[in-house]
């Protein structure tokens, strides 16, 4: 789902200083996002995002009290409209692969360049995942190596149309909704249509989730980021 800008932001990360970095780096783009609140804990992150409503929440995993991944699972069973990206050291493909698993709208590293830091953003208010080619390439490797989803749940992709594949295919390479529309030679308000009713109909919650899936059930092979 869209979302109107400025996003308004919430910074989660336990050391001070890389939050104030964070933070001024973040206000020189005012026309794209708007600092609404701190937290250094995921205690801390889980109450701010109830009292502060932000649009994004900028989540690190390893902090003192509990994990960012946790606090990521309880803010989106309290507020499924907050999208909650994971900004971290870690690239373990564990933190990676649960931090999908339980609704995160991308996984970045802290190594991250400004520009594309937020350029992605950007695609976080569009309805996009945020995640760079290469932690996408490494979830599609990573999930591709596991144990297969049950048949039953395979039948779910019987209930896609010729089209809703095409899209879906496309999403799971991590393509954007505006390219995928060039591509399809449609437009990007029906590129929206279509990743709305594949979400509906294979049962899952974002983009990311639906890429997931199509990996698992052989849709598309996991490619290299060159």
């Amino acid at each position: 789902m869209s979302k109107k800008l400025p996003l308004s932001v919430l910074i989660v990360d336990d050391h001070r200083l890389f939050r104030q970095g964070l933070v001024g780096l973040l206000h020189t783009r005012p026309d794209l996002v708007q600092v609404v609140g701190e937290a250094a804990t995921g205690k801390e992150a889980v109450s701010l995002t109830d009292q502060l409503h932000p649009d994004l929440v900028l989540m690190d995993i390893s902090m003192p009290g509990g994990s960012g991944i946790v606090a990521t699972e309880t803010i989106l069973q309290n507020r499924p409209e907050t999208a909650v990206v994971m900004l971290t050291s870690s690239d373990e493909d564990k933190d990676l692969q649960e931090s999908v698993r339980v609704g995160a709208a991308g996984y970045l590293l802290k190594d991250l360049d400004a520009n594309e830091l937020f350029d992605l953003i950007a695609g976080v208010a569009r309805g996009e995942a945020a995640m760079t080619r290469m932690m996408a390439a490494k979830l599609l490797k990573g999930l591709s190596q596991e144990q297969a989803v049950n048949n039953s749940e395979g039948d779910h992709l019987a209930e896609l149309t010729e089209r809703e594949l095409e899209v879906l295919r496309l999403v799971a390479r991590g393509v954007s909704n505006p390219d995928i529309a060039t591509a399809l030679y449609i437009t990007v308000n029906t590129v929206k249509t279509h990743i709305s009713n594949i979400l509906n109909k294979l049962q899952v919650d974002n983009r990311t989730q639906a890429a997931t899936y199509a990996v698992q059930q052989g849709l598309i092979t996991p490619f290299n980021d060159d």
